[in-house]
């Protein structure tokens, strides 16, 4: 099951982290030195929601953002009362 937003498309992208050590410059050193440059994962957050789609209640996995943003329609609250205890 891949990491992907139904709605908005995001979906795992790559990059890089970059450590660096040393004093800055406006601070009173002589600079930061890049010591190393390691690959990393930008992940979206991708959550499980029940949404309305083509008239059907069902589970979606969307961004968080997408949630924000209104591009879900939540199905409407039940509103259930238990069966009274007639036969009893």
């Amino acid at each position: 099951m891949s990491r992907v937003c139904q709605f908005t498309g995001k979906r795992t992208i790559s990059g890089r982290s970059i450590s660096r050590r040393g004093k800055a410059k406006h601070l009173g050193g002589v600079g930061k030195k890049v010591t190393g440059i390691t690959k990393r994962k930008f992940k979206p957050n991708i959550q499980k929601v029940r949404a309305v789609v083509d008239g059907k209640v069902c589970r979606v996995r969307v961004s968080a953002k997408a949630i924000r943003m209104g591009l879900i329609v939540k199905p409407p609250k039940r509103n259930y009362q238990p069966a009274e205890k007639a036969a009893s």
